[in-house]
């Protein structure tokens, strides 16, 4: 039986031709200063994110649709920082580390708070139960960050992450294949 190998090839093909097929749509948001290909367009939620020190900050989720594959770009606010954490610091009782004021304490807080931002979200990756694969320094646009690449230990699936700072605004890209999935470099 010759028809085996050839019905095999049919459907490789057709899964395949579906996959490539995708139509991949640009994505812009000026008012958050980022852009990005989306497999489709994206459903945006409200959300917040806790910072390194404790400070619950506006964010956006932007999804793209459901699928084997998951995209998704979290946009984090920290324009309101440094007004929450010298709230903050200021309810610390008298003579705590936190509350002298001097160097990168008390007031000061906010400032690591802001410059760690791309290391702590990397951390977060890092967290999970996957194993790492990469971890680099990228520029996205001439902008600094993270690159990370993770390996799910449970489903092999991988997971390609880019982490930046611009104008206050940390700026998370993942996305999350399937194994032997190929790599979301268009995203």
């Amino acid at each position: 039986m010759r028809i085996k190998p050839f019905a095999s090839l049919a459907i490789v093909l057709a899964l395949s031709t579906s996959a490539a097929a995708q139509e991949w749509t640009e994505f812009a948001s000026p008012e958050e200063r980022w852009t990005c290909t989306f497999p489709g367009a994206p459903t945006m939620t409200e959300s917040t994110w806790t910072s390194q020190f404790g400070a619950v900050l506006p964010a956006r989720v932007y999804s793209g649709p459901p699928g084997p594959a998951k995209y998704t770009v979290t946009v984090v606010d920290y324009n309101p920082i440094k007004r929450l954490l010298v709230e903050k610091s200021l309810s610390c009782p008298p003579a705590t580390e936190t509350c002298q004021g001097i160097h990168d304490w008390g007031l000061g807080y906010w400032k690591n708070d802001l410059r760690g931002a791309v290391v702590f979200a990397t951390s977060k990756f890092l967290q999970r139960d996957a194993k790492l694969v990469n971890l680099m320094a990228n520029f996205a646009d001439l902008v600094a960050g993270q690159e990370v690449q993770l390996t799910n230990n449970a489903d092999q699936s991988r997971t390609f992450a880019s982490i930046n700072m611009h104008d206050n605004r940390l700026v998370i890209l993942e996305a999350t294949v399937p194994k032997n999935y190929p790599p979301p470099t268009i995203f």
